[in-house]
């Protein structure tokens, strides 16, 4: 374990107030591989015990720490065991219960949110994980804190186009079910390739099945500090800028890396780790896409994008990497439209399309994130989007992710509101052309060949 000099420090907690840095989450990852039942009722006041007896002192510990040390700690969240795993092949119904059971212990625990009602498919589906998807729609709208994720690929595995299919569907049911509440179910799915075990991000976070009883991952945060240091650097080239990036999210992680440390040794739960990503919010002065508009861009989505963030996605890694024992999760730049002040405007101008944020999640840390599409686009279209960017993430063996909204009853140009860190998003045009015959075929897209690259 890394010793941590607090004088080392003083330096980037003097960006707090100004520029936004924060901790973004302390998440425990809890497996609940021992809640395990035959029955539906013991199963959930299993899951209830555990979680609310590891989790007790969470929240509290996280404002003693935030208090003590005067860094901001966002969200207090929990991740729990894939719920498909250990609900078996019980019913819709059933499930439901369980997504009940998480909520009521995130309400216990004062938590932000709970992730794991989720499901990995990549290679195929076990006994009762079709009902449980199914089960999506319903569980994210009757409850409020749940999230949940589908893994449908991995570079090893190849792509589930069945899987693909289904969440196509599952999206388009969770937008209506939800309409009462602007389709907000969609803002707690995601779906993923290569999915991260330790991931204490939301919507995608879960306790992953490599994972220790119960485990302590940080997340942190800080596109406005990266920004800062950016415009004082004023007038220097592009190595220069890589440099100064590279000296930020050092100092960006030992703050992490020191959060981790307290929160791991006062709960007496395993450090895991700390996930080097830049994570706006709705802020001003708190944007990744402000941060590539600093580097020299007139406006997020103009030509150059992909490479500034190319070039800010490596820099954040490599400055990061070296500032902490344990790096992992998603690590990168996150792009949520809805979450980031740049991007909404750069999306309400026409300058930043769906096509170009497909071409930049190639290089970033996710995917298509919180993105607000016409209510009315058809569930093969949304497919025809998954299966994109997940072959971007197979082929290219990274991790990516789609988080979209078909807003119920809007159009192109209207607004989505989600309120808090979910922000709000312009709904943005989707080329409509039919993909359905294609994802109507089903079966896997093999695996793929991982030498002769070009």
């Amino acid at each position: 374990m890394i010793n941590i000099n607090k004088d080392e420090i003083l330096e980037t907690i003097n960006m707090i107030d100004g520029e936004h840095l924060d901790i973004r989450t302390i998440t425990m990852g809890i497996s609940l591989f021992d809640c395990r039942a035959d029955s539906i009722n013991v199963l959930c006041e299993r899951i209830y015990d555990k979680i609310t007896r590891c989790a007790g002192r969470l929240v509290k510990t996280g404002m003693e720490i935030e208090k003590e040390y005067g860094i901001p700690i966002i969200n207090k969240r929990v991740s729990v065991t894939p719920v498909s795993l250990i609900g078996g092949n019980v019913s819709s119904d059933d499930y439901i219960k369980i997504a009940m059971t998480l909520d009521k212990a995130a309400k216990t625990l004062g938590v932000n949110f709970i992730g794991g009602y989720s499901a990995l498919v990549q290679k195929g589906y076990l006994l009762g994980e079709r009902e449980m998807i199914e089960s999506i729609p319903y569980a994210l709208t009757e409850t409020d804190y749940v999230c949940s994720s589908v893994n449908v690929a991995t570079t090893k595995a190849g792509i589930n186009m069945d899987a693909v299919a289904q969440m196509g569907g599952i999206i388009k049911k969770a937008a209506y079910v939800s309409r009462e509440k602007g389709s907000i179910a969609c803002a707690k799915l995601v779906v993923f390739a290569n999915v991260p075990d330790d991931n204490p991000f939301m919507a995608g976070a879960f306790h992953g099945i490599g994972e220790p009883d119960t485990v302590i991952n940080v997340g942190v945060s800080g596109p406005g500090v990266v920004s800062s240091a950016i415009k004082k650097a004023g007038a220097c080239n592009i190595t220069e800028i890589a440099d100064v990036i590279k000296k930020t999210a050092f100092k960006i992680t030992r703050v992490g890396q020191l959060v981790a440390c307290e929160a791991s040794k006062r709960l007496g739960v395993p450090f895991g780790i700390v996930d080097l990503s830049l994570a706006p919010t709705p802020a001003i002065g708190d944007s990744v896409a402000h941060v590539l508009e600093a580097m020299g861009l007139e406006t997020c989505g103009a030509c150059g994008t992909t490479a500034c963030l190319a070039l800010l996605n490596d820099a954040v890694k490599k400055g990061g990497v070296m500032a902490s024992s344990h790096v992992g999760g998603l690590s990168g730049a996150f792009i949520p439209v809805s979450e980031d002040a740049g991007m909404i405007t750069a999306a309400k101008s026409g300058c930043l399309t769906i096509e170009k944020l497909e071409a930049m999640t190639a290089v970033c840390s996710v995917g298509l994130d919180m993105i607000a599409i016409p209510g009315d686009t058809p569930e093969a279209v949304i497919s025809g989007i998954i299966a994109d960017e997940i072959s971007i993430g197979v082929v290219n063996t990274k991790t990516t992710a789609v988080r979209l909204i078909p807003a119920y009853g809007k159009s192109v140009g209207d607004m989505v509101e989600f309120g808090g860190l979910l922000g709000i998003a312009p709904v943005m045009k989707v080329n409509t052309a039919s993909p359905e015959v294609f994802i109507g075929r089903g079966g896997r897209v093999p695996a793929p060949l991982q030498s002769l690259k070009n």
